[in-house]
């Protein structure tokens, strides 16, 4: 079975124009392991991303052409101006459109500069640099938010993606294990800070990924303990017994998870719960790509939402 991480529904409000750029952003990003910040605009699947992504693989075209004379019109204005926002973000949202994730690093790295609380900028940031092959760079990027912000789930979901992608599961174990060890005193003192379920909900994913279901089962059932009515972990429990083959075992476990379920998930909890095992054998779903690539329909424990209460824009 392929276990793949969700991208999360985060519920933090946004600056709107983030959110514009946040949906553009699939036309330059497509591809990378995980995109976690997407996730909270709109769910893409692989189908989607392969037509998003062929405007970028046609011929000079009028549009084209258009984006171009756009972006030398930015250019000049923070040539001008190299604190100028607005500039800066309509070239940051002209690159995107025209797939130059390269070309989206500068003025992401300026905006970081005026915008440091805001993480959004960093998060993308991160990601383009991991795209381009830059992970050392992206992993200091993360690190740096997570230094100010350890509950960011964004940067840490990016991390661990990271990490992952580098073949570097301990690692990523060893830094949500980190990170949940801290979570109580740091909760104690700013409440809310770290959303310990969905960090545990993460650290299920690695350890599912690795096919080390014993512990996967334990930190769903810790995260299960924690608050009964939360209906992710039990969903992400189920579908591990049901990936053992324990299909008795797990349907309780997606019967609960669909009366736990918030009303926009229910569906897709039915879906996820149903008897018919999952194509695990066949060569094809053999393979384990890293835990924070895009959700294909497999059904996996992954495929649980990070936070339940945001609806999906």
């Amino acid at each position: 079975m392929a276990y793949r991480v969700q991208k999360s529904f985060v519920s933090q409000k946004r600056n709107p124009w983030i959110s514009v750029v946040l949906v553009l952003a699939v036309l330059a990003f497509v591809g990378v392991s995980m995109i976690p910040l997407l996730g909270s605009i709109f769910q893409a699947d692989q189908p989607t991303a392969k037509a998003t992504s062929a405007p970028t693989q046609l011929g000079a075209s009028p549009k084209s052409a258009d984006l171009e004379a756009q972006a030398k019109g930015y250019e000049l204005v923070v040539q001008r101006e190299p604190q100028n926002s607005a500039a800066l973000r309509g070239l940051l949202e002209v690159r995107l459109k025209m797939g130059d994730i390269k070309g989206a690093i500068a003025p992401l790295e300026q905006l970081v500069k005026l915008n440091p609380e805001q993480t959004d900028y960093a998060v993308l940031l991160a990601q383009a640099k991991q795209k381009t092959g830059d992970r050392e760079g992206a992993a200091q990027t993360y690190r740096t938010i997570l230094n100010s912000k350890p509950g960011n789930l964004n940067a840490l979901q990016g991390l661990v993606s990271l990490l992952s992608e580098q073949n570097r599961p301990e690692a990523a174990i060893g830094l949500l294990q980190d990170t949940l060890k801290t979570a109580t005193p740091i909760n104690d003192m700013k409440p809310g800070t770290v959303d310990i379920i969905s960090v545990q909900l993460l650290l299920g994913q690695v350890y599912a990924s690795q096919k080390r279901f014993a512990e996967a089962l334990a930190i769903y059932d810790e995260a299960i303990k924690t608050d009964k009515q939360d209906f992710r972990p039990v969903l992400a429990k189920g579908l591990i017994l049901k990936e053992q083959g324990k299909i008795a075992e797990a349907r309780p476990l997606f019967t609960s998870a669909v009366s736990l379920a918030p009303a926009q998930y229910k569906d897709q909890v039915k879906q996820l719960g149903a008897d018919t095992p999952s194509p695990t054998t066949t060569p094809s779903t053999s393979q384990e790509p890293t835990p924070g690539a895009t959700p294909s329909p497999t059904t996996t424990p992954s495929e649980v939402p990070t936070t339940p209460s945001a609806s999906p824009s």
